[in-house]
């Protein structure tokens, strides 16, 4: 639950209208000649409270350079003329090109520190971001009791005004709701009042029970300086905030920045052609699994796509504009095949829709990967050699079934990539907590095959690492639709048994599990995957979506099969996506390999901002980075940007969410890179 904010009272300032700092103005009665050099980099006033937290994680996300003071260190540093600008070349500098503070006056009106401040950003015309405060005069709002409202704002629809479309909040269609994930709790929190002289709404909500609406985010232009106020509590985590977090950005930025930031979303579907084992209800296990009671002699009908449901995949994709990855076992298909009168209706579906997917190595018979299991005992554990050491998969046997399921797929025509690799259960990699390490065979099984990208399960190791000399990994999210499961009931069932308590009939595993909360009562089968799972899942996901996260997520065939239930959170997540955002900010739907090289990219980049290794500013309408050679930078600048070259500019960036923006390098023999900007 969000906090109210503290109700404080600053002293009064007059209020003047001011116009907007637009990119290229300079500094009061400065010239050319004298054009301050402002350096792109965020002071971010830190009082340890979310809304401070949630836009210093979009900061971070995108990877836009920022200083933290901490206001609870006593040690910290005193802001002042000299903290916050300099002289460097006989051209004064500003440090900072935007400030974040958690609220309008975290120092105190009239303190030092607030006076040194306030000075800066008149002078410099530096924004200000006011991350949390009440509704009151000194921040351009009347007070809630003049038409106005305090209280929660769950489950209430917000508007982004006109302005704030033609402003930093273009990418937005126009509404979007507060949380509302809990009717016995109270998730939000804000201040909803009417503008003064100066203040320009950028987001608006009814006032309860009043008339017209009232402002929860908007820009108060005063005394030379413009701040954007936030009257509403959030945390990084809370749709409100990210939809918004984006134009925060953009407006304390001025539209330049270092780091960019998209909206991606790629769903892998794991198994193709390969059939998968079913839960079995009575027996609250899989049968075939190692570790269900009874093995596999009476494991019953397996899930397995049919030609009907390829069909369906293909017309599905076409209708909703989204590539879905097909992650395949074509050894396992050959098999299933072989066992079935030598004929695949669904092998030969796919692969007449073979261009309209992306597709990725799984290898040939989905073995494991990692040491050799053994499975007398439940859990399984590693077997062992005479000399106690671990037995492993050797490098021939990985290496057979990587190369054997990319030479099948050269041979019928499949758009896939060397490079990328899926193992069997991410097999191969260290499992915890039977096998610690990696397979000490799989780097250069890896090498060997050209393999740069292999997924990992991003519920055991959420960051990218090195697997071997040559491999990365790209953490995938697992999505909550099982992959033993073809129906709504089954997967209401195995949801049931995981997500309830020993006393309702479940596992009790929610119980124990301290990032795990238990169903208040066991959802009915037949209604349970429509009305719970599948919002539940599709908020989650859409949480990744506009988190600026491109790790991937991933099913299985199984779900394309009989109820084919990942469609239903697919289109729930796109749905809701595209009812937020704009044309100009559609969904990225990127390969394995492309969101291999992001993290990589993201990665180098940070490890350049920790080092200290990257210098970038702003004078007039030029942009300098200098970074350590070799490293891609981000930006993002306004639409008109370009990029010097060694003879004249070429465009710069990609357009997306009405800005340019990419990674980029200094041009040809060039040290720098440097921007023009329009």
């Amino acid at each position: 639950m969000a906090h109210r904010a503290r109700r404080w009272r600053a002293a009064t300032v007059t209020a003047t209208a001011a116009g907007l700092v637009t990119l290229g103005l300079t500094a009061p009665a400065a010239s050319a000649a004298t054009d301050p050099r402002i350096d792109l980099r965020v002071l971010v006033v830190d009082d340890g409270g979310s809304p401070v937290g949630a836009i210093t994680a979009q900061l971070k996300s995108e990877g836009v350079p920022y200083t933290t003071v901490d206001l609870d260190d006593s040690g910290r540093p005193t802001i002042s003329d000299t903290f916050l600008s300099d002289t460097v070349g006989g051209r004064p500098r500003a440090k900072f090109q935007g400030v974040v503070l958690p609220n309008e006056a975290p120092f105190g009106a009239g303190s030092a520190e607030q006076t040194a401040l306030e000075s800066y950003e008149r002078t410099y015309g530096i924004p200000q971001v006011d991350a949390y405060t009440w509704a009151h005069p000194e921040v351009g709002l009347d007070y809630t009791d003049s038409n106005g409202y305090a209280g929660s704002l769950d489950g209430r629809t917000a508007t982004v005004t006109t302005a704030g479309r033609a402003g930093p909040f273009g990418y937005l269609k126009g509404a979007f709701s507060f949380e509302d994930n809990s009717p016995s709790v109270d998730e939000s929190y804000g201040f909803l009042a009417q503008p003064r002289t100066g203040f320009t709404s950028y987001v608006d909500v009814p006032v309860p029970g009043g008339s017209g609406n009232g402002s929860l985010l908007g820009e108060y232009a005063h005394d030379g300086r413009r701040e954007l106020v936030v009257t509403f509590a959030y945390n990084q985590y809370q749709q409100q905030f990210r939809v918004l977090a984006r134009g925060i950005v953009e407006w304390l930025t001025q539209g330049l920045h270092l780091g960019q930031a998209r909206n991606y979303f790629a769903v892998h579907v794991d198994d193709v052609f390969a059939p998968d084992a079913r839960w079995d209800s009575a027996r609250n296990c899989t049968p075939g699994d190692i570790d269900c009671a009874g093995g596999g002699a009476d494991a019953g009908t397996p899930i397995r796509m049919t030609a009907d449901d390829a069909q369906y995949a293909a017309s599905w994709e076409q209708s909703h504009g989204f590539t879905l990855d097909m992650v395949f076992n074509a050894g396992a298909g050959e098999e299933w095949k072989s066992e079935n009168g030598n004929a695949d209706a669904l092998t030969d579906q796919l692969l007449r829709d073979k261009a309209k997917y992306r597709w990725v190595n799984h290898t040939y018979t989905h073995l494991f990967l990692g040491c050799v299991q053994d499975t007398s005992t439940v859990p399984w554990s590693c077997a062992k050699n005479a000399d106690g050491s671990t037995k492993w998969v050797s490098r021939p046997d990985i290496s057979g079934e990587i190369s054997n399921d990319y030479d099948w797929a050269v041979q019928h025509g499949l758009s896939v990539d060397r490079t990328e690799l899926v193992t069997g259960e991410h097999s191969g990699l260290k499992t915890l907590p039977q096998q610690p390490q990696d397979n000490p065979n799989l780097g250069p099984a890896l090498a060997a095959n050209g393999v740069k990208w292999t997924a990992s399960d991003n519920s055991r190791e959420s960051e990218q690492r090195a697997v071997g000399n040559s491999t990365l990994t790209v953490p995938r999210y697992p999505m909550n639709v099982y992959y033993n499961v073809g129906t709504k009931a089954e997967m209401a069932d195995e949801y049931n048994w995981i997500y309830t308590s020993k006393a309702d009939g479940g596992s009790g595993i929610c119980e124990n599990n301290p990032t795990s909360t238990c169903l208040p009562r066991p959802l009915d089968t037949a209604t349970g995957y429509t009305d719970t799972i599948v919002p539940a899942e599709a908020h989650t996901d859409l949480g990744h979506v506009l988190s600026n996260d491109p790790r991937p997520h991933y099913a299985h065939q199984s779900n394309l099969a009989e109820d084919r239930l990942l469609y239903p959170v697919l289109e729930r997540v796109l749905a809701d996506y595209r009812a937020l955002f704009a044309d100009s900010a559609p969904i990225v739907n990127l390969r394995q390999s492309a969101i291999g090289a992001e993290l990589q990219n993201r990665a180098k980049w940070q490890a350049a901002l920790d080092g200290g290794k990257v210098t970038a500013y702003r004078i007039g309408n030029t942009v300098t980075v200098d970074a350590p050679s070799g490293t891609q930078i981000p930006v993002t600048a306004p639409e008109g940007t370009r990029q010097q070259q060694l003879l004249g500019t070429a465009a710069f960036g990609t357009a997306y969410a009405g800005q340019r923006s990419a990674w980029a390098a200094p041009a040809a023999l060039q040290s720098a890179l440097t921007l023009r900007l329009p």
